[in-house]
């Protein structure tokens, strides 16, 4: 199972091993049952502290659970082989279940070591979703911290049947005692907080006690990283409230055109920006969702942002960096049918659809290679686009016309996805043209037309917004309010890419700098 380089490699990291840890297994007389005997029995030769047994009684075969010798009742259980994306998860439950600290905030640990009442979690996750390993790995170290937390994780394409039988149709999908929990990515930090209901509470707690920003950046994207570096190297206090810090990149899986990198990983280049935030005093704050602005009243004196805890934050210079998000189509059966057969991240889902036929709707390069790659998986693709012609790269549209099971469809607008009332089995779409309506049957609809800025929440502040709802900036990234900056996908400028991003959060950070040595703070003034 394991080539020379990864048993090497997975070697070095057992020697952190500080207690002996257990590997039970639930087998049966399939293939996918003989790859985990092989891999645990590989997993036990290289290290002393492991073992491996084959006599586990679970109904889910194949299954293991990774456990501490000297401490049973922490546990946590793989269904299937977690290799992929998730071979990182497995090599982490290892070293936590050894006793090798995890890099979390001990205040997020002490949660979930207060957590009362049982928690009983099982979460689908397939092989090529980069979204799944954070959410494998919050439920692996809460099931290793807390004795009444147990954690199941389940490969999607071993266990089709359950899948199919639980109606999941995007992952990663948590369930909590048997019912839905959540759909989608959640940090270890988003999931004690839903089960911790005091967490917004102390958040805002902590927020209330910090003095005011010289910058504040809200939004931790490219933009807002570039941001904050700059003017934390130009020596002022510098913050960053974030929802999610990395923003879209999350959810992005091959970039190829970041100038010097040949090829990385959205989730890679997030926790790289993250690392090189971390080498400046720049205070990280995370799982903050912006609700209002409150400007200055003049140049100099502090713009208040208020938040959804309700707790609020105070800066001299503002730099808002929010991103933006997946647009929707807007049409009947969409919200409906969401992870029910409407999905927006082919990497993440496709797996699910293997055999399946699907449409992908955009012409733009993220549709085009949405249906690209999702051709390789499923039995046949629609892809819809409301233009007369596809509006994606030469190269990708050329690769798109050389597959045999994708059908390309222009000048067509789709006007209802259409299901049973569990799952999505079709959509109706009009040819602009005839004007003639026409049905496909098919089991997923990819929606890949476009972003939508995060600005609504300023819509009330008198910042200049367009009529697409992007922050108004001109070429030095200042808005119309004294003070307040802006960069990357929610603006005004065009092309929204990663590079550009981080040049134009770099560019509102000189700007910043440029407004505070010019703009003595107010009461400074007052008092000269």
């Amino acid at each position: 199972m394991l080539d020379t380089a990864m048993k090497q490699q997975l070697k070095q990291y057992l020697a952190n091993l500080r207690e002996p840890i257990e590997l039970v297994a639930s087998l049966g007389d399939d293939a996918k049952s003989d790859e985990t005997r092989t891999l645990l029995t590989e997993i036990a030769e290289l290290h002393e502290h492991v073992s491996a047994q084959f006599d586990g009684t679970d109904e889910r075969r194949p299954s293991f659970v990774i456990r501490r010798a000297s401490d049973a009742e922490k546990w946590v259980r793989f269904a299937g082989l977690p290799m992929g994306h998730e071979f990182t998860s497995l090599v982490l439950a290892l070293l936590w279940a050894g006793g090798h600290p995890p890099k979390a905030d001990p205040e997020t640990i002490e949660a979930i070591q207060r957590l009362e009442g049982d928690y009983n979690f099982e979460m689908y996750f397939s092989l090529s979703c980069h979204n799944c390993p954070d959410v494998v790995q919050a439920l692996t170290l809460m099931a290793l911290t807390n004795p009444r937390v147990t954690a199941t994780l389940i490969e999607g394409g071993t266990f089709k049947d359950e899948v199919d039988a639980r109606d999941v149709m995007a992952v990663p999908a948590t369930f909590l005692n048997g019912e839905p929990f959540f759909n989608g990515k959640m940090s270890l930090e988003d999931v004690v907080a839903k089960l911790d209901t005091g967490a917004d509470e102390r958040q805002a707690a902590k927020l209330a006690e910090k003095e005011p920003f010289e910058v504040l950046v809200v939004g931790g994207g490219p933009a807002g990283a570039s941001a904050a570096i700059y003017t934390a190297r130009k020596g002022f206090g510098t913050g960053i409230a974030a929802e999610r810090f990395g923003g879209q990149l999350h959810d992005t899986l091959g970039i190829e055109n970041l100038t010097g990198t040949t090829y990385t990983e959205g989730p890679k280049l997030a926790a790289q920006l993250e690392s090189h935030v971390g080498e400046y005093e720049i205070d990280l704050m995370d799982r903050l969702q912006a609700e209002k602005l409150i400007p200055a009243t003049e140049p100099g004196a502090l713009h208040e942002v208020v938040f959804a805890n309700g707790a609020s934050l105070k800066t001299r210079a503002l730099i808002l960096a929010t991103g933006a998000r997946w647009r929707n189509l807007g049409v009947p059966g969409e919200a409906e049918y969401r992870n029910k057969g409407v999905a927006y991240c082919p990497h993440c889902d496709g797996p699910l659809f293997k055999g399946k036929r699907i449409a992908v709707i955009g012409g733009g390069n993220s549709g085009v290679e949405a249906a690209i790659d999702l051709a390789k998986i499923v039995d046949h693709v629609t892809l819809i686009e409301f233009d007369t012609q596809l509006r994606a790269d030469e190269v990708l549209q050329a690769k798109l016309r050389s597959m045999d099971n994708v059908e390309v469809l222009t000048n067509a607008q789709t006007t209802e996805i259409t299901g049973d009332g569990s799952r999505v089995n079709g959509l109706v779409y009009k040819d602009r043209a005839s004007g003639a309506e026409h049905r496909v049957e098919l089991a997923g609809v990819f929606v890949q037309i476009g972003l939508v800025p995060n600005t609504e929440w300023l819509k009330d502040s008198g910042l200049a917004l367009s009529k697409f709802g992007e922050i108004e900036i001109d070429g030095d990234a200042a808005t119309n309010l004294s003070g307040v900056f802006a960069a990357g996908d929610c603006t005004t400028v065009p092309y929204k890419q990663i590079v550009i991003a981080m040049g134009e959060g770099s560019k509102a950070a000189l700007s910043a700098f440029d407004y505070l040595i010019r703009n003595e703070p107010v009461e400074v003034a007052e008092a000269a």
